[in-house]
């Protein structure tokens, strides 16, 4: 089987982000994404072409848009080589400082809460900001300073008193960054080339964004990120479309995948027999990175819910629409002349207002829109109506009548004077709804179950002030039609697989890797815990670059721990995978002292660029336990009790704080073995306490604290501890070497033992060879690691010399 370091599903703004930093840092990485590839030049602009630029492989399609229908919303997404890049609308907003809430209280019941903040992202959003290369719209440039969609926004917001800007826009309006903007000509190469070899264009103000831009104007991922991937050695495959992913044993992932073979290169000749493609494959990998977009990977990850027992209750949460709205403001008139706009003009999005939150609803922002210069001929005709058409057979009657065979006028009175496509302006809205939609399978498809109604407030809101703005402007204001039925259509859907503090409130961490299973990322839409407010691209490849950041810094951790595999190991889960049966009941939600102090949040976790140094290292302990609290007599079982074995990675996140913390604690992660609980179980969630004070002077103790579900769902605690008792030197091995260990019913936490049901009780003991493997696990990330294995030598042995050493 293939295997590589890393695998990313999907080429949008988390996979390519993804995909350069790891290639960049040496790693093996393979791109796996559905649609295909499409140079400037190649989209789709005829009707014949147009007309099967859609996704659904069944019926031999293989186009960008891929459009999805709910009970309540719609949505359109991307396929292709760069994603949601080849057709969004270029704005590369941050999200708002306020705006990263955390347990705010939403309508409808509920909390959104955001697991990561402003200040930790803005190195990020530099990053990606000078890799894709961002600029606002040139208005005051010649050429530029026309386009009165900008104009008509600028002064309705200062009539109203609205905060107006002009955002950073993914578009090259000039040949290279110190460069004057100009339209229309070459674009200066990058250094990593571009993976299409078609020369690029600057900006000419077609409209033609949401269609692909055939000129290379729009600084989309394939020529940026992608590019550069390919450039330090990713292998990007096209019309490869991932169907399932499993851990595998011993560590990292199987994913399973079909390779499209469309008849033809031209898009409409691949409906021509019936759909074609080879498969599945499998490639293997270390990492694997789901950016598949949210509908993708939450599709994944619950239909593939099976083959990841203990996959967070939150898988399916969290689904917003990012509060996209569409409306139409008709016929602006100034002073009772019309007022022209010409929407057709320009980047499809080139100016924005900002609404901060407010007591009339949640914050948001509203864009003028646009569009190719065609739609006005579509609009045109559309409005030409029954009394054009019948003014025009009148008129035509009377020339017959008096011999004109001039029909010049006549035809030019047909077509019209454009006046409603000149005099009309598209707006979007986008701003904070309510994330409490929820994404699921229905026959096996995936189904969303999400409303407007919660978001009353806020759409309103949103609606007032288009109304508003259209009133300046002289316009008329129209819903969009789906909004005549209150639903939702949205080209940002957010949410499913939502990071969290702990797996009780998300799916992953605030670095997008699933809790539970190391090395497995979402790093798209579907990781966000809520909406964004802004255009959302900026902020999911932010995250991306932040997450590749974390793995980059700790590599080795998801390799090394499980580097030798006995044959026992061999038949395991990854260390550390999971933590609930699928079909298990719904843990309990966390109180202040519970998961979350387990579980990593971002003011936790290590991070090597902030001076931390980690180590971990893995133990295995087995034994026997008897059913029973202490002292009566077991029933059933073999003879001696029940075999019991575990396997753990011990990671300590810092050793500075570690060392210096009373409670030296650390986390526990991998798996327990015992037929008393249906095999081998992988760990929900541990603590490991090294070296504090017992019960009696100068006794130390070791604790260990590991909650899992067993086969039937049940939840149970294995709470051990190593006594350390002042004493003869030969005493070291045995109280070192011995766990004294309590199998317990629930998932307790250390007040709570005395309390709680005994399911078994007895001791787990490590064998020489077992302490061999383990001294040969130790593993560091971060700066200057052999000195932290040292500190943390010299922390172990002088504790041992406290307690044993001569008095």
């Amino acid at each position: 089987m293939e295997h590589v370091d890393a695998v990313v599903v999907g080429s949008g703004f988390g996979g390519a982000v993804a995909a350069y930093r790891l290639a960049e840092a040496g790693l093996s990485v393979v791109v796996l994404e559905r649609g295909r590839a499409y140079a400037p030049g190649d989209f789709p602009r005829g009707p014949a072409q147009l007309g099967r630029a859609f996704w659904d492989p069944a019926e031999g399609l293989y186009g960008m848009y891929d459009i999805w229908s709910f009970s309540d919303c719609d949505s359109v997404v991307a396929s292709g080589l760069g994603g949601g890049s080849l057709i969004y609308a270029n704005v590369m907003l941050r999200k708002d400082e306020d705006w990263f809430v955390h347990e705010q209280a939403l309508p409808g019941g509920g909390y959104e809460s955001w697991p990561v903040t402003r200040a930790d992202l803005d190195p990020h959003y530099d990053a990606v900001e000078r890799m894709i290369g961002v600029a606002p719209y040139p208005l005051s440039h010649p050429g530029f300073d026309g386009t009165l969609k900008t104009l008509a926004m600028r002064d309705a917001a200062a009539e109203l008193g609205l905060d107006w800007r002009l955002p950073p826009l993914a578009v090259s309006f000039a040949p290279s960054p110190d460069a004057e903007p100009c339209q229309g000509v070459p674009v200066a190469a990058a250094a990593y080339g571009n993976l299409h070899g078609v020369p690029r264009r600057t900006c000419r103000l077609c409209g033609e964004c949401d269609i692909g831009c055939n000129d290379g104007a729009k600084n989309s991922l394939d020529h940026t990120y992608l590019s550069a991937a390919r450039h330090h050695g990713a292998d990007l495959r096209t019309l490869h479309e991932v169907r399932r992913v499993r851990p595998r044993v011993g560590g990292g992932y199987d994913v399973q995948y079909v390779e499209h073979m469309p008849r033809g290169d031209d898009t409409a000749e691949d409906g021509d027999g019936p759909p074609r493609s080879t498969g599945p494959h499998t490639i293997s990998c270390d990492r694997l990175v789901l950016a598949a977009g949210t509908y993708g990977t939450s599709h994944l990850l619950l239909k593939n819910r099976a083959a990841f027992p203990g996959l967070s209750a939150a898988l399916g949460t969290r689904f917003c629409g990012n509060g996209d709205m569409l409306a139409f403001l008709l016929r602006a008139t100034d002073r009772s002349r019309t007022r022209p706009i010409r929407a057709s003009r320009g980047p499809v999005i080139t100016s924005a207002i900002r609404l901060d939150d407010g007591a009339d609803g949640r914050g948001a922002y509203i864009e003028d829109g646009g569009y190719p210069e065609f739609v006005d001929y579509l609009a045109e005709g559309a409005a030409m109506g029954p009394g054009r058409v019948a003014r025009f057979l009148l008129r035509r009657l009377r020339n017959i009548v008096t011999h004109d065979t001039n029909l010049s006028a006549e035809f030019a009175d047909l077509i019209g004077r454009g006046e409603l496509s000149g005099t009309s302006l598209p707006l979007l809205g986008m701003g904070r709804d309510v994330p409490d939609g929820r994404l699921r399978l229905r026959d096996g498809r995936l189904d969303v179950e999400w409303t407007a109604e919660t978001s009353e407030d806020y759409f309103d809101r949103v609606r007032a002030i288009m109304r508003r703005i259209g009133d300046v402007l002289g316009a008329e204001y129209a819903d969009s039609p789906p909004w005549w039925r209150r639903r939702v259509m949205t080209v940002h859907p957010l949410g499913g697989a939502p990071m969290g503090l702990h797996p009780g409130e998300g799916v992953c961490d605030a670095y997008g890797e699933v809790f539970g299973f190391p090395g497995l990322y979402v790093a798209d839409g579907a990781a966000l815990p809520g909406p964004v407010g802004a255009n959302p691209s900026l902020t999911i490849a932010a995250l991306a670059d932040r997450m590749c950041t974390r793995i980059l810094e700790t590599r080795a951790a998801v390799t090394a721990p499980v580097a030798k595999l006995s044959p026992i190991e061999a038949e395991a889960v990854p260390v550390g995978a999971a933590a609930r049966p699928a079909d298990a009941p719904e843990a309990p939600a966390a109180a202040a002292d519970g998961p979350r102090a387990f579980a990593a949040g971002p003011q936790d976790e290590p991070s090597v660029f902030e001076g931390r140094t980690s180590l971990w290292f893995v133990e295995e302990m087995r034994g026997l336990l008897l059913p029973g609290p202490p002292g009566r007599a077991a029933r059933g079982g073999p003879a001696g009790g029940f075999p019991f074995a575990f396997r753990l990675t011990i990671t300590i996140d810092d050793i500075e704080r570690f060392l210096t913390d009373p409670g030296h604690e650390a986390r526990a992660e991998g798996w327990i073995e015992a037929d008393l609980c249906g095999g081998r179980r992988p760990l929900a969630r541990g603590s490991f306490n090294l070296f504090v004070p017992g019960e009696t002077a100068g006794q130390r103790c070791m604790r260990y604290r590991l909650h899992f579900y067993d086969a039937d769902g049940r939840p149970r605690t294995l709470a051990g501890h190593k006594e350390i008792q002042p004493g003869a030197p030969t005493r070291l091995w045995l109280d070192t070497s011995t766990l004294h260990a309590r199998l317990l019913e629930g998932h307790v936490e250390e007040d709570g033992d005395e309390r709680a049901a005994v399911v078994a009780t007895g001791a787990l003991r490590i064998l020489p060879s077992d302490l061999v493997r383990m001294l040969t696990t130790f593993r560091t990330a971060g700066p200057d690691g052999t000195a932290a294995v040292a500190r943390f030598c010299r922390f172990f042995l002088g504790e041992l010399w406290e307690v044993y050493g001569p008095g």
